[in-house]
């Protein structure tokens, strides 16, 4: 499938609201629950994309189509959400993450991105040269890893509770 911004944006505009579904009224078990050590909560990953929101698709994609010549990025910190989400309810990220990402669509929105654009360059510091299409799809592609993971999460909570059908449910193997 070849990458199509309307598409993508219809995706990203449907996000917080998934999220908000999935996770308003859930105890706080649900929410705090992880994988295990060195894995994230839900509550975390509404933290991370919070923090992705403000300082990585819309900085980078202003960056790829600026005048400037270095087009370095900076730098992405993922595990930045365990600082920022602290003393935070879920509800107040959740309204956080929905704000501004309407503030994104309106500023992706607002770039008038046509093909010769999706081809601009930026420079990754892991990476190095990407295109501005990379990035809005990585984007895209990003939001949806991340609901995957929530459901993988929330699902592995009656993972022992499930008894055999565990052998038939992929998010509990």
């Amino acid at each position: 499938m070849n990458f199509n911004l309307k598409e993508s944006i219809q995706i990203l505009t449907r996000t917080p609201e998934v999220i908000e579904i999935l996770l308003t009224g859930l105890p706080n078990e649900w929410i705090h629950n992880n994988e295990g050590p060195d894995t994230w909560s839900p509550f975390d990953i509404v933290g991370h994309l919070i923090h992705g929101e403000k300082t990585d698709w819309i900085p980078r994609a202003e960056i790829i189509l600026s005048d400037k010549e270095d087009k370095t990025f900076v730098p992405f910190d993922r595990f930045a959400q365990f600082e920022n989400s602290k003393g935070k309810t879920l509800g107040q990220l959740l309204t956080e993450f929905k704000e501004i990402r309407q503030e994104n669509i309106k500023a992706l929105e607002a770039m008038q991105i046509d093909d010769v654009k999706l081809e601009k360059t930026g420079i990754h510091p892991d990476f190095g040269e990407v295109t501005l299409k990379q990035l809005l799809a990585t984007w895209t592609v990003h939001d949806l890893s991340h609901i995957h993971q929530m459901t993988r999460v929330l699902g592995k909570n009656y993972r022992t509770e499930a008894g055999p059908w565990r052998a038939f449910i992929s998010i509990l193997q």
